[in-house]
């Protein structure tokens, strides 16, 4: 694996620490099965949004009430 600094200067710690974050990543990616699903992502889950705050009562309420699946 090669690594290129395209811009700035940065020190070894910045650079070991930098190396350190990407393997972690590659040695997370290469333990997962392949054709596995991944891990949800909390973003994407509707019940993020419904869970805190219900449509308040008002002409454009109709619009907020439908969740698609």
């Amino acid at each position: 694996m090669t690594i290129k600094v395209i811009r700035g200067n940065p020190t070894p710690e910045e650079l070991a620490a930098a190396l350190a974050v990407v393997r972690a990543r590659a040695a997370a990616a290469a333990s997962m099965p392949s054709g596995a699903p991944g891990p949800r992502d909390s973003w994407a889950d509707p019940a993020r949004i419904a869970a805190d705050r219900l449509p308040q009562p008002g002409p454009t309420t109709w619009s907020r009430t439908y969740w698609p699946g």
